[in-house]
């Protein structure tokens, strides 16, 4: 059931391979996306491999076509023309018009009620780790914040080198050292 580059000529559309009506919406496209590329994936079907490449790839570029609404559009006017035969057999045939190539298609969903599960455990022990921490470090007695060494001084905190009038600053050796 290969589809063909013309979407006008005898054989599956897009829509028979997905198994949707031309009236199907995003979502029911991607679900049936979903569904049948479970069906016929390499890895999960019965089929030959080969076989099962070729109907794969087959879905991949009905999706790709019909998910985009651009694409879409030009192929639902290509289906709805009639099928044009030359007037004669030298007469030159219209060029195909170039299809979507199947590009991998990111698809946002929500995210599953075991993922939600996931996140609120990862969460839970972020928080939990980080109230250990500081339990042990509190029950040990550790200054929970401190200052780093390689902060400069506060005006405050340091001494200031500036000469008064009550303790000159000389050059001379203490004499009482």
């Amino acid at each position: 059931m290969p589809p063909t580059e013309n979407p006008s000529a005898p054989g599956p559309t897009h829509y028979d391979l997905l198994e949707v009506p031309s009236t199907a919406s995003v979502a029911e496209l991607r679900q049936a996306f979903r569904q049948l590329s479970k069906r016929y994936h390499p890895d999960t079907t019965s089929l030959p491999q080969a076989q099962a490449q070729e109907s794969f790839r087959q879905l991949q570029q009905a999706y790709a076509v019909l998910s985009d609404p651009i694409s879409r559009n030009r192929y639902d006017t290509q289906l709805l023309q009639p099928l044009r035969v030359p007037a004669s057999p030298t007469a030159p045939a219209r060029p195909p018009i170039p299809m979507a190539s199947p590009q991998p298609v990111g698809v946002r969903r929500a995210l599953s009620g075991g993922e939600w599960f996931a996140l609120l455990l990862l969460g839970l022990a972020l928080v939990l780790s980080l109230v250990l921490g500081l339990g042990v470090a509190w029950a040990r007695g550790m200054a929970m914040v401190r200052t780093p060494s390689w902060w400069p001084e506060t005006s405050a905190a340091a001494p200031t080198l500036t000469p008064t009038a009550e303790s000159p600053v000389s050059d001379a050796p203490d004499p009482a050292a």
